[in-house]
């Protein structure tokens, strides 16, 4: 799914461009590589001489560089471990698959690395593990993209040391897990932004996940859904999951239908920390059910969303102001 704001350009015009540029770069410089259904990892990745894989290009574009596909094919799964984008232009198709039914995308990145995954299909066939398996990293930025059929999550993000999430015009689907979010590592905190994007038929579509535990400090999840549809998911729409943990969400602006449950919040160790999800001008409509809470969890309404046409429809545990 391509974002409708972001500039087609043209392979004609962009080959023109960068072949200027690279008669004044240097030979050593691998700033930006390039990948194509026609090369070889013997080539130097270079826009006129690409290379086959996004692995190999991956290896030899510099820290922080851009690997870009030229036109459509499948360029493999991706072991990712420092700052690097990786991307395809406006009508290419940039295919990742995995093999041996693991993972597509695997991300151990430095603490400060961020990644960009721009414009990718990926495609798990219903045996891969996870689409993107995310680790550690500073942050992950996941746009324009569509990842589908995945045993485990379709994204996957569990860092071992804090980190931030961003997804925007992307879809993930037929997934056990469209989206999770679940911090590892100890006193580790996980933020998420999801926005104009679909989880669609999926298990579970969004979790927000702070139970891990071991003998260090609990985990915290912080989200924030915004204009975003959650459809379709045969176990529930969205879920924030506490204790030790926290887990937080706030959904705007977004439409939460079909799903069997529409919002669950849960806690899985008897303390004081309780989930919570604060909702406003959302749709809630067509669940199976659409609000199930712990005693000590909470949904908070603004008073401005719409809940109807849900089976044993329950409401928000509080309404609260808007401010």
């Amino acid at each position: 799914m391509k974002d409708a704001m972001h500039t087609a350009i043209s392979l004609t015009v962009l080959a023109t461009a960068l072949a200027c540029s690279l008669a004044t770069t240097p030979a050593n410089a691998r700033a930006r590589v390039f990948v194509a259904s026609y090369g070889n990892d013997a080539n130097p990745c270079t826009f006129g001489s690409p290379c086959k894989t996004f692995q190999h290009a991956h290896d030899v574009v510099d820290a922080g560089g851009e690997v870009t596909a030229i036109d459509s094919a499948g360029f493999g799964p991706i072991s990712i471990n420092k700052a690097v984008t990786i991307t395809s232009p406006n009508g290419v198709e940039a295919g990742i698959v995995p093999t041996g039914g693991g993972d597509a995308i695997d991300i151990n990145a430095g603490a400060s690395d961020s990644i960009i995954l721009n414009g990718l299909t990926i495609d798990g066939s219903g045996t891969g593990q996870n689409g993107i398996n995310f680790m550690s990293g500073g942050a992950l930025r996941v746009q324009n993209s569509f990842i589908h059929g995945f045993a485990v999550a379709g994204l996957l993000f569990a860092p071992t040391a804090s980190g931030a999430l961003f997804v925007s015009n992307t879809m993930v689907s037929d997934s056990a897990y469209g989206i999770r979010v679940l911090p590892t590592g100890t006193a580790a905190t996980a933020t998420a932004s999801i926005s104009r994007s679909e989880l669609a038929n999926n298990g579970t579509g969004f979790s927000a996940d702070g139970s891990a535990t071991d003998s260090g400090s609990p985990r915290a999840v912080d989200a924030t859904i915004t204009d975003t549809v959650v459809t379709n998911n045969s176990n529930i729409g969205v879920v924030a999951t506490s204790t030790p943990g926290a887990a937080n969400i706030g959904i705007i602006n977004s439409a939460i239908t079909y799903n069997n449950v529409g919002i669950f919040t849960e806690k899985q160790v008897n303390n004081g920390i309780g989930s919570v999800i604060n909702i406003s001008t959302t749709i809630i409509r067509g669940n199976s059910s659409t609000v199930v809470t712990c005693a000590i969890c909470a949904i908070n309404s603004y008073g401005n969303n719409v809940i109807e046409f849900n089976t044993g429809q329950a409401l928000p545990t509080l309404s609260v102001s808007l401010h």
